[in-house]
């Protein structure tokens, strides 16, 4: 499975001045006045809020590794807006301005999901709608993200590579109190749970986190309104797309998911699988 590789650790790590930014912004929105926010919290880009409907996204030069690109990102947001309806940015333009690589795109309305507190009944209707959105993204047409080279993609044995991954590392993380007896039998039952995986199924492209973060919901009714950071994607199994959520929001996730069209025989397997090792995650005591 490929690892993740951090090109320029040492690069320097400017902010832009907002002169920079305006200009940029105006060569795809002519009437931009100024520069009304910035938020780095996400780590490998910057966000520069112009007005308030425009975001510029900058790639941080010490944050640039193999696995992000601000070019696979507006490709893929390109795709889905000629493909479907799903809310996501709409891609202004996008470039380089020397040193300076950056996305241009409109600003999703609302708040991430994560800034709020939803009650039981919305946290169910937003699993619904964005398993619905998610089936949408994966039902796009795969060949022109395999053709344009920007995705790295998954080979048949990294599904269970990165199960194996994942879940090592999550018990890992529990094994303060707990005997090494017990945390040895548990790793034992993920590998004898994995096994039970033999058909790896359709690989697509991914968001690779739709989680709280990054989904995005009304701030005054908490109702889906869309998703936003696609620079991580690469092409892999959709389970990957829902493996953030806990087992019994990953159920009602693929009630959206198969609302219109149900999963194969193969999908399922793999989802009852990856449930059935966060049960026995969460048992150790």
């Amino acid at each position: 499975m490929r690892k993740t590789i951090y090109y320029q650790r040492d690069a320097a790590d400017p902010v832009l001045e907002d002169g920079l930014v305006l200009d940029i912004v105006r060569g795809y929105a002519p009437g931009a006045k100024s520069v009304t926010g910035l938020d780095d919290s996400h780590g490998e880009a910057r966000a520069y809020a112009v007005d308030d409907n425009i975001i510029l996204k900058v790639q941080r030069p010490q944050q640039l590794r193999s696995s992000t690109s601000l070019e696979k990102e507006a490709f893929f947001l390109r795709e889905l807006e000629a493909q479907t309806d799903v809310s996501v940015p709409r891609v202004l333009g996008y470039g380089k301005r020397g040193s300076v690589e950056y996305i241009c795109m409109t600003r999703m309305p609302g708040i991430a999901a994560e800034k709020v507190k939803l009650s039981a009944t919305e946290k169910d209707a937003l699993l619904f709608e964005l398993g619905k959105e998610l089936r949408k993204i994966h039902s796009a047409n795969q060949k022109l993200f395999e053709e344009s080279g920007l995705f790295p993609r998954d080979g048949s044995a990294d599904l269970t590579e990165r199960l194996q991954l994942r879940y090592g590392a999550a018990i890992q993380k529990k094994k303060d109190g707990i005997s090494s007896e017990k945390l040895a039998f548990a790793l034992c039952e993920v590998e004898t749970t994995l096994q039970y995986i033999h058909d790896t199924d359709e690989f697509v492209a991914l968001h690779a986190n739709p989680y709280i973060p990054h989904v995005f919901v009304d701030e005054a009714t908490h109702k889906y309104s869309g998703i936003i950071d696609f620079g991580d994607a690469y092409i892999g199994h959709p389970i990957f797309d829902m493996w953030y959520w806990k087992a019994e929001s990953r159920k009602k996730l693929l009630r959206g998911y198969t609302s219109e069209k149900p999963v194969s025989a193969a999908f399922l397997i793999i989802f009852d699988t990856v449930n059935e090792i966060s049960r026995i995650i969460d048992k150790l005591r």
